[in-house]
């Protein structure tokens, strides 16, 4: 398969960027792509398709902590970028450490993930695995990073030195419909650290959220779930006044309660990506929130 793409307009830089990546991942044989549909895993799995063809499979971990609009987004993803799609279930909520919510949740999620997926080497074809951290993630608190160590699962993007702009410039160059999209990590990372995960709380933010998006038209925005069944909307600094005026404010409060929130909250300060962690060092280290 081809390097290129079909922009003619493409610079020098991002065509070595391009190859650079898609040389690197030849060197590590068949693997399989930790692939959340993101524009990371994306743009890992699209160089390992061009560097090992049917080589390279694309696995996606499906659980109660992924919504259906981003299980839904990584099926169209790997259909566009042209690698087989493997949909595995992982069960990481039997894991009591993963359900006790400490600031170390992302590892055990990882963890599970990693298992299950070297537990398929053989009927995968496949010989290790890569995820799609970037450089832009060695400075934040990612204890999934601990688990890829420990698996020996490798990063191309940082084997590389590729940053996240640079990530969506080659998103950009092959194509790919997730270069602009951005981030959204799993349903679990909205739950506050010291409040257990539970199917039942998840549920509720992966409704509240879909509901917001569709009512609101916001792209970009989290239900946070605090204690004692609170919900802490965010949405972007320049919409917190429309969503606080009377007809929608009402229409909100009423429909999150009737999905099992207790009480709701907007967020004077807007969305912030990480917002939750704001309290680790109040909590016992260890997963990032979205």
């Amino acid at each position: 398969m081809t390097i290129m793409a079909a922009n003619s307009n493409t610079s020098d830089e991002t065509v070595t960027l391009a190859r650079n990546l898609v040389d690197h991942v030849r060197t590590y044989g068949p693997i399989a792509v930790a692939f959340s549909g993101g524009v990371d895993s994306a743009v890992v799995a699209k160089a390992a398709v061009v560097a090992l063809g049917d080589k390279a499979v694309a696995l996606t971990a499906v659980s109660h902590s992924l919504a259906t609009s981003e299980l839904q987004i990584a099926r169209s993803e790997a259909t566009l970028i042209g690698i087989r799609h493997v949909e595995v279930e992982t069960h990481e909520f039997e894991r009591p450490e993963y359900r006790a919510n400490a600031g170390n949740r992302c590892f055990f999620c990882k963890d599970t993930l990693y298992r299950v997926t070297a537990s398929k080497f053989s009927e995968l074809g496949v010989c290790g695995i890569v995820n799609g951290a970037n450089t832009d993630d060695l400075g934040d608190h990612r204890p999934g990073m601990t688990a890829a160590r420990e698996h020996h699962v490798r990063s191309p993007l940082i084997e590389v030195g590729l940053n996240k702009s640079q990530v969506r410039q080659l998103a950009r160059f092959w194509n790919l419909s997730v270069a602009e999209k951005p981030a959204s990590p799993c349903l679990s990372s909205r739950i506050a650290y010291g409040v257990e995960v539970t199917e039942e709380r998840v549920r509720r933010v992966k409704l509240a959220e879909a509901f917001l998006k569709e009512f609101t038209g916001l792209k970009e925005l989290r239900v946070r779930h605090e204690a004692d069944e609170l919900a802490r909307i965010e949405v972007p600094v320049e919409s917190v006044s429309r969503l606080a005026a009377d007809d929608l404010r009402q229409a909100v409060s009423t429909r999150l309660k009737e999905f099992g929130f207790r009480r709701v909250t907007l967020d004077l300060d807007g969305f912030r990506s990480g917002s939750l962690n704001d309290v680790l060092p109040m909590v016992q280290l260890g997963g990032a929130a979205g």
